[in-house]
C-alpha cells in the first residue's frame, strides 16, 4: 500500500514554492505515494494544476494570523486523513502544519525551508526552534538557506539540502516581434526582465533606478517587470518620478512568462535575500543570461562570469526604500557588457541552460524528496535516476 504524503503550504498562487510543490506532487511515483495538499489560507490559480495532476486539494481558509479556530480545523482534517508523513511548506504552514500534525499523532514531519528570512524575530525563531524538536527533517533548497537557519539555532543534523527542480525550455511558439508588440514594446528594444513578486525584498526599485542609468548607453532599453503585489502602485509611481514610464512596464502577473523570457536579452534580480529563485532557474532553462545580487541561494545557481554576473550588495534591509546605488549600477555595467558582446550573452545563457538539465531536472529533485521519504518511513532504498 503507498505511503499517504500530506503537504501543508499558505496558497496555491503561482509563487516559487508553490511551483516547486506542483513538480513534486505530480511527479512523486504514485506506486509509493499516494498526495494530498491542503492550502491552509486560501487556493490559488495553481489549484487546478494540481487537480489536472490528480492530487487532491482541500483549502483549509484560515482567516487570521493567529487563527486557533482554523488550527483546531486542521488537526480535525489530518487526523480524518491519517497521512504517514506530513511535509510543510514555508513559516506559517510550518507553524500551524506541524502542530497540527503532533496533536494528531502524526509520527514523521518534514518542514521546508524556502528561503533566507531576515524578517524572523525573536517569537518567530522561537517557534522554529522549538517545533524543530519534534520534526524528523528539515528540508533547505540551498546551503544558503540551511546556514542560515542553522546559525539562528536549528539543529544542522536534521537538515537536508534539496536543490529546486526546472523543467527543460520548450521552444517558445511566438516570435519576438509578436511577444514586443504584445507588450507594448517597440520592436528595437533590448530587454531585461524582472519576474517576482511586487515586495521589498525584491528591490524593483534599484532595477527601476538602473533603467534610468541605463539611458546614457547606445541602446533602446526597457525593463519588463513580470508579477504583482502589495508595493505595485508604489513602484509605478517610483517610475513616474524617475522619468520612466516609457522604458519600465508593469505587465502583471502573467501565464506565458515561458514565452516571454526567450526574447529578453538579459534577467535582472535585485533581491535583497532569495532562497533559491525560481525565476532565475526559468530564464537559465531558457538560456537567457543573468545578472543578479550576490546573495545566499543566487550564487549556488548563477556562476559568475560562466552562466551570469553577481553584483556585490552593501547590507541594506529589504524593506528599506533607499535606492542601493551599487546595485543598480552593477546591473547597469553587466547589462551593458552582454549588450556589447552577442558572443558572451550566448555563451553564458547556453552555460546556464546546460547547468539547469544537469544539475537542476525536475527528476533529480523528485528522485531525492522520495529517497528521503523512504529513509524517514523505513522503506527500502531505491536507486533512482
Amino acid at each position: 500500500m503507498p505511503y499517504r504524503i500530506l503537504h501543508i503550504i499558505p496558497t496555491l498562487d503561482r509563487s516559487g514554492a508553490e511551483k516547486q510543490l506542483l513538480l513534486l506532487a505530480a511527479n512523486l511515483p504514485r506506486d509509493e505515494f499516494e498526495v494530498h495538499v491542503c492550502a491552509l489560507t486560501r487556493g490559488g490559480p495553481l489549484r487546478p494544476e494540481f487537480q489536472a495532476a490528480g492530487v487532491p486539494v482541500t483549502v483549509l481558509g484560515k482567516a487570521w494570523k493567529f487563527d486557533p479556530v482554523a488550527l483546531w480545523r486542521l488537526r480535525q482534517f489530518v487526523a480524518r486523513l491519517g497521512p504517514d508523513l506530513v511535509h510543510t511548506w514555508i513559516f506559517a504552514a510550518n507553524a500551524y502544519g506541524r502542530a497540527a500534525g503532533i496533536l494528531a499523532g502524526v509520527r514523521c514531519l518534514v518542514a521546508g525551508e524556502r528561503c533566507v528570512d531576515p524578517w524572523k524575530g525573536p517569537i518567530e525563531l522561537a517557534i522554529d526552534r522549538w517545533l524543530a524538536r519534534r520534526t524528523a527533517c528539515m528540508v533547505g533548497n540551498s546551503p544558503g538557506v540551511r546556514d542560515f537557519y542553522v546559525s539562528r539555532g536549528l539543529p544542522a543534523e536534521r537538515f537536508e539540502v534539496i536543490p529546486n527542480g526546472i523543467p527543460p525550455a520548450a521552444p517558445p511558439g511566438t516570435s519576438r516581434r509578436e511577444v514586443f508588440a504584445a507588450l507594448g514594446l517597440p520592436a528595437t528594444a533590448r530587454v531585461a526582465a524582472l519576474v517576482g513578486r511586487l515586495w521589498p525584498q525584491k528591490r524593483v526599485r534599484d532595477a527601476i533606478w538602473a533603467t534610468d542609468l541605463m539611458r546614457v548607453f547606445p541602446y533602446d532599453f526597457h525593463l519588463v517587470v513580470l508579477g504583482d503585489g502589495p508595493q505595485r502602485d508604489r513602484l509605478e509611481q517610483f517610475r513616474d518620478q524617475v522619468d520612466v514610464h516609457d522604458k519600465v512596464h508593469f505587465v502583471g502577473q502573467r501565464d506565458d512568462v515561458d514565452q516571454i523570457l526567450p526574447h529578453c536579452d538579459v534577467l535582472w534580480s535585485p533581491s535583497a535575500f532569495e532562497g533559491q529563485s525560481n525565476a532565475i532557474m526559468e530564464a537559465m532553462a531558457a538560456g537567457v543570461p543573468v545578472v543578479a545580487t550576490d546573495i545566499p541561494g543566487t550564487r549556488d545557481l548563477v556562476v559568475d562570469g560562466e552562466t551570469g554576473f553577481l553584483v556585490p550588495t552593501p547590507d541594506r534591509p529589504a524593506e528599506s526604500a533607499t535606492i542601493n546605488d551599487a546595485v543598480a549600477r552593477g546591473l547597469c555595467r553587466y547589462t551593458v557588457k552582454l549588450l556589447g558582446d552577442p558572443a558572451l550573452a550566448r555563451r553564458l545563457g547556453e552555460a546556464g541552460r546546460q547547468r539547469m538539465l544537469a544539475e537542476f531536472s525536475v527528476e533529480r529533485m523528485v528522485a531525492r524528496y522520495a529517497q528521503l521519504y523512504r529513509r524517514l518511513l523505513g522503506a527500502p532504498a531505491i536507486h533512482d535516476p
